[in-house]
């Protein structure tokens, strides 16, 4: 019964949102009667909805708009819903100058509803019984307004919750850059005040966790238009991230003997008809380039290219497991209005590992991927996460291979390694890869979030499709099944994960900078260079070979210097004048704000060397 009333609110909440949206709209028309609508799907917290209307419509509009929102949902207008056939549905949306609309409807008419919910964001849009040309079309209509929609709605504008609107932003009409770009308008909306208080306010502290605002602040990477969107630039501070990343997964690879590989970031069309990725990953990727008359495509996953070095030398049962290992850099074609930050971009390198086994090794083989995702998520102090069994929807035959035994077995694999495990998960039909099961996992962001970070999964195609197989004991020769892992994910979305989830504060042994000098006169130079030179020579293993330590020799005064270290998250700020000079030590500050007091050289170093090889989020004490 509980879960029954959780569902219910769900539905009314929803509803109030998606109604919420509508008057939205109806506000808008009613300011500028001539604006066009794209979609207006409801959103965890609110809703939104695209706009194009004559004028640019700015953050000082948007108290004028609420204005006009709370004078509809006032009169307690009723949301009524009306059919159409489809040809009087394009006809009214024409009348009414809605060529968004318009296409929508076309789009349907023409390739079917699938071909709707591919093209733009939420499933509020239409409601039919099927996709032929004598389909109904539903439309509600508010006040004045009436839009292309499914439903439900709150009963009358009355009922529509406490409302703000509170950003506006460039989105391009169906997320493609080719398109016309509009504007969409967020809002919260929630059952009482309180809530909604409660929501703006943790937005706002939010603001401050965004990746891409500590980004300005601690120069991760840089994105530049003549580079192209979703291509990001690291700087030396990102580089470091990432080498350190690299350095953590190599150390857990070689504990499980994996075996480093380096492969090129394009190949010939016709490895990836073999694959599979054309056949089934094709918008995904980015246009072939033709070379000595062939096509050629920038890889959008590493999988074949591993696939070739297993093949390129004949294996005995006695060499497997076989496991490759590669951060491998890949392209993927997203759309403009999917990009966001490092979170969702076009270019990246992931944690990739590709492990060959026999069938009576794989469970073991996934059990031990599943204990590293965890090992690596506990130095992080990852929490918030859920895992998923993603596996297929066989009435897709377009997307997944009619090959039920297989899926059954590979399926049963993870389920029995996970069970055993004790690692909870829940199950989704429909989101598996094309060549098998898998496990997902799914990470909520310090801004509440939630984005898949990492995954693995079973692949019982490849070996199919390229003949993967090794001399079993009798002589002959047995197909092996291929486990895909990336427990780090990409550099990309995992370090936008990891700005928030330690806004912008990591800890010591992944810190671009550990530790900043800072000398208070000109007088002080010369034993803060002294002292530099004893930090960056000190027996600490980083990734990049030692401790990480600068100076601060600007003009500024000290109290500003300190500030500046404390703005980029620097974790320790070593202050030198007079009384560091003549006792030959230094005076440390945590950028915490702690005073750590009057220190030796040595004593410092044996600390941060302690929190890097303890891969410690927080400084500990020495004795």
């Amino acid at each position: 019964m509980q879960n029954q009333a959780n569902a219910s609110d769900d539905n009314k909440l929803h509803a109030m949102r998606h109604s919420c949206a509508h008057i939205l709209a109806t506000a808008i028309q009613k300011i500028w009667p001539d604006a066009q609508f794209g979609v207006g799907p409801v959103i965890e917290g609110g809703f939104y909805y695209d706009i194009k209307t004559p004028e640019a419509i700015t953050e000082q509009d948007l108290a004028r708009i609420e204005t006009t929102m709370r004078k509809i949902k006032k009169k307690k207008h009723p949301f009524v819903c009306e059919e159409r056939e489809m040809d009087d549905a394009i006809r009214f949306m024409r009348s009414t100058n809605q060529p968004f609309k318009v296409e929508l409807l076309e789009l349907l008419r023409d390739k079917g509803s699938t071909a709707i919910s591919k093209a733009v964001d939420g499933d509020d849009l239409v409601s039919t019984s099927s996709d032929n040309q004598d389909v109904r079309i539903t439309f509600y209509k508010t006040d004045t307004f009436v839009d292309l929609c499914r439903g439900p709605h709150v009963a009358h504008s009355g009922e529509i919750g406490h409302f703000k609107l509170h950003k506006i932003a460039g989105a391009y009409w169906r997320g493609d850059e080719k398109n016309m770009q509009l504007q969409r308008i967020y809002g919260l909306c929630f059952p009482t005040k309180e809530l909604l208080e409660a929501e703006i306010d943790r937005l706002e502290k939010l603001k401050e966790c965004d990746h891409r605002r500590l980004n300005k602040d601690l120069e991760i990477y840089h994105m530049e238009d003549d580079i192209g969107r979703g291509l990001p630039l690291w700087l030396p501070n990102g580089t470091v991230i990432k080498k350190e990343l690299e350095h953590l997964a190599m150390q857990y690879e070689r504990m499980d003997a994996y075996k480093m590989v380096s492969t090129p970031h394009l190949a010939k069309e016709k490895l990836y008809y073999q694959s599979g990725h054309l056949p089934y990953y094709e918008e995904d990727m980015y246009n072939p380039i033709e070379l000595d008359n062939e096509n050629y495509y920038l890889r959008p996953m590493n999988c074949p290219h591993h696939h070739m070095i297993y093949k390129s030398s004949m294996r005995s049962y006695r060499d497997l497991p076989l496991r490759y290992t590669e951060w491998g850099q890949v392209y993927r074609y997203e759309k403009s209005g999917a990009l966001n930050g490092l979170m969702r971009v076009r270019g990246l390198c992931i944690n990739d590992a590709h492990i060959y086994c026999r069938y009576d090794q794989v469970k073991e083989e996934f059990k031990k991927v599943m204990q590293m995702h965890a090992t690596f998520y506990q130095i992080f102090d990852i929490h918030d996460f859920s895992m998923v069994l993603a596996l297929p929807d066989y009435d897709k035959k377009d997307k997944y291979s009619d090959d039920k035994e297989n899926w059954e077995m590979t399926a049963t694999k993870i389920r029995e390694a996970m069970d055993e495990l004790g690692f909870p998960y829940h199950e989704e039909e429909g989101e598996a890869a094309f060549y098998g099961p898998k496990i997902d996992f799914t990470i909520k962001s310090a801004l509440g979030t939630t984005y898949t970070i990492s995954t693995c999964q079973l692949d019982f195609m490849a070996p199919k499709r390229f003949d993967l197989h090794y001399r079993g004991e009798s002589g002959e020769n047995e197909p092996c099944l291929v486990i895909h892992r990336a427990p780090l994910g990409t550099h990309e979305r995992f370090i936008a994960f990891l700005l928030e989830h330690y806004g912008g504060a990591f800890p010591t042994w992944i810190a671009p900078v550990q530790a900043m000098l800072i000398p208070i006169a000109d007088r002080h130079l010369a034993y803060t260079q002294s002292i530099y030179q004893r930090l960056f020579s000190a027996p600490i293993a980083t990734a990049t070979g030692g401790l990480r330590v600068e100076i601060d020799a600007s003009h500024e005064r000290m109290q500003k210097k300190i500030r500046s270290a404390q703005v980029k998250k620097i974790p320790y700020m070593l202050v030198i004048g007079d009384k560091e000079v003549e006792q030959e030590t230094i005076s440390v500050r945590h950028r915490s704000g702690e005073n750590l007091g009057t220190m030796h050289i040595d004593e410092l170093i044996e600390r941060i060397k302690q929190e890097v090889t303890s891969r410690a989020d927080q400084p500990k004490e020495t004795s």
